[in-house]
């Protein structure tokens, strides 16, 4: 059994519907939303896509962990074998949750496993990363960055070309195919992040037990509005 959550905000009903869509053609047997938002308005034609739905409100603005943990606790109460973490600004074609969930199936060492990510134009993201020191989330951030590419390279991991399996001690948040076995000893999202950061911490816990891997045969579409770049408050 597989489920997938994907925790909204605010979200545009047609984002949403599109990564319901994809949803709708794969393996997924249960999908939670929870809806962070102050009105519950999304809830409004997502049943149109899938009765395997249960859409969560009414517990406030909780952050992207603790919304997800909702979830995650409900995966594993229901006996889900993986449970998949799905950004909704995300796409993806058939044949992807199949090839990662057949990966596992053959590797039961790994605790969970990202494919390659693109931007809508094909473009990669480089979102396999070493584990972040202060100087890789600061200075990255605020100094320009011609003056940081080296870092940048190698914490990016940008060398082995992004065109192979390989074992990284943290990737990205915004798709994270997770074998619920894992939450047995790792646990959950740790709650005192509200928002940035979670994923990465989630990631090295994970990393200290099993692999944590890239898996480039297959694709995923983020659209990567990175908000954090743009509106000071975030």
């Amino acid at each position: 059994m597989i489920t997938a959550s994907i925790v909204t905000y605010c979200t545009p009903q047609e984002e949403l519907e599109t990564i319901l869509s994809c949803a709708k053609n794969s393996p997924i047997d249960k999908i939670y939303i929870i809806d962070n938002s102050p009105t519950s308005i999304l809830r409004n034609n997502i049943y149109t896509f899938s009765n395997n739905i249960e859409y969560i409100w009414g517990h406030g603005n909780i952050g992207y962990g603790s919304a997800h943990n909702i979830a995650m606790r409900k995966a594993y109460q229901s006996g889900a074998t993986y449970h998949i973490i799905l950004n909704p600004d995300i796409s993806f074609q058939n044949g992807v949750i199949e090839a990662c969930r057949d990966y596992m199936e053959q590797n039961a060492s790994v605790g969970t496993i990202m494919p390659k990510v693109i931007y809508p134009n094909g473009e990669t993201q480089y979102l396999c990363k070493l584990l972040p020191t202060p100087f890789n989330l600061i200075f990255r951030r605020f100094f320009p960055f011609k003056f940081l590419k080296k870092y940048n390279d190698k914490y990016e991991l940008r060398l082995f070309g992004y065109d192979k399996t390989i074992n990284v001690p943290c990737l990205s948040g915004c798709f994270m195919f997770l074998r619920t076995k894992i939450f047995e000893d790792i646990g959950y999202f740790d709650e005192r992040y509200f928002m940035y950061g979670e994923d990465f911490d989630y990631y090295r816990r994970i990393h200290t037990k099993y692999k944590t891997i890239f898996y480039p045969l297959v694709f995923i579409i983020h659209k990567h509005k990175k908000e954090s770049y743009k509106n000071k408050k975030l």
